[in-house]
């Protein structure tokens, strides 16, 4: 096994960078601000609103398309950086950005404790403690305080920003192996997973359980996004744009959604043969079951069909929004964990109906785009301050 493979990457050509023409790649802003989008939408009405998104139709759900577009946009901002600056100075720049991360999701994470307290305090109802599992922050802070600090405490919804941190803290490591052959990386990955589908790793979580996102098992969406930022997507392209495949993909898709059907009702569960059920189940998230990562690569490959490179969609007024968004995605997306829960708690306590829910969702959605767009201004004002200041060339005499 081993002396098959290794001819094969030891062929394999260092990794390269597609040639950057100073302009941003929009397609990754336009899905990944729709990945946060979905991702508020699911955490601030999962019983109504989550109608609207993909996790009640398939297999895989946003959070895929953001650990995705996160590892391709990592490797291609900071490996241009790592390949040319060298390995110690581009694995500044990622720690730099690890440590913005971890920040972020400390901040996220006092915000949160800060309004469970008031509406609980407003309430009188120990319900929202139980059900942002913060129970035990509140019974003894100190300890509670410290695991968070370790990333092994975390409230609700509050699992994406700590595989983020993990992940990222690896990506030197990833952009070192696709350097000296470029598919070695994805290699490694696979072989990770395998072993943690295999063995079970894992890590544990406090006061009690595992996380909810297993680094083991992510990483390999994030190293596949990473690996096609460096070569690999123009590789596969042809394959991509096989129409075979995409057939295949749609069938994938229309096949996931039959069985999603049974979950929400179970008088036709029983159309599904036992051989099937027994096969399938359990389609764990936390490990990104294999069924998950396929839905995600069919939803990728029809998506890649419907916006391909250059769609003018991307010039229309309706994307801007999305794009904006995708465009700050660490900031919009600790600010929809936040708004999803006062969202949600607002929405619990006055027992509201479909109309409410909907209200709550696009206010929260009309805020996050109101924040990219005042994010988008004051960098703009910035840049504009710099060029106004730019000191005159000195003349020699």
């Amino acid at each position: 096994m081993t002396r098959g493979i290794w001819p094969l990457l030891a062929a394999a050509p260092a990794a390269t960078l597609p040639t950057i023409s100073g302009e941003r790649e929009l397609r990754i802003d336009l899905f990944r601000g729709l990945s946060l989008w979905l991702i508020f939408i699911d955490h601030v009405s999962p019983d109504v609103l989550a109608w609207f998104t993909i996790r009640s139709y398939g297999f895989s759900d946003a959070a895929e398309i953001f650990i995705f577009l996160s590892g391709f946009t990592a490797a291609f901002v900071y490996g241009r950086t790592l390949f040319e600056a060298g390995f110690v100075i581009g694995s500044a720049r990622i720690l730099r950005r690890v440590w913005q991360i971890y920040c972020a999701h400390i901040l996220l994470f006092s915000v949160l404790i800060a309004a469970v307290a008031v509406v609980t305090g407003l309430t009188g109802n120990g319900f929202y403690m139980q059900e942002t599992e913060v129970t035990e922050f509140f019974r003894d802070p100190g300890p509670a305080m410290i695991q968070a600090l370790l990333l092994r405490y975390r409230p609700l919804n509050m699992d994406v920003l700590p595989l983020y941190v993990v992940l990222m803290s690896a990506l030197p490591l990833v952009l070192l192996l696709a350097k000296w052959r470029a598919d070695f990386p994805l290699a490694v990955s696979i072989a990770l997973y395998t072993i943690t589908i295999r063995y079970d790793l894992h890590l544990s979580s406090y006061p009690a359980g595992f996380w909810s996102f297993n680094p083991f098992a992510w990483q390999l969406l994030f190293v596949f996004g990473a690996w096609c930022a460096l070569g690999g997507g123009r590789r596969i392209s042809p394959l991509i744009d096989s129409p075979v495949v995409f057939w295949i993909a749609v069938g994938y898709i229309v096949a996931c959604f039959l069985v999603t059907l049974t979950w929400y009702f179970p008088s036709v569960a029983g159309i599904m043969p036992a051989w099937l059920v027994w096969l399938i189940y359990p389609i764990d998230k936390t490990d990104l079951d294999i069924l998950r990562f396929g839905h995600f690569l069919a939803l990728a490959v029809v998506a890649l069909r419907f916006v391909p490179n250059g769609w003018r969609g991307l010039e229309s007024p309706w994307a801007q929004p999305l794009i904006l968004c995708g465009q700050y995605s660490l900031q919009i997306f600790s600010l929809g964990v936040a708004l999803s829960f006062i969202g949600y708690a607002a929405l619990t306590e006055t027992s509201a109906g479909f109309v409410a829910h909907i209200a709550v969702g696009v206010i929260g959605i009309l805020i996050m785009c109101g924040v990219a767009l005042l994010f988008t201004w004051y960098r703009r004002a910035l840049s504009a301050a710099a060029r106004r200041h730019k000191p005159l060339p000195v003349r020699s005499a």
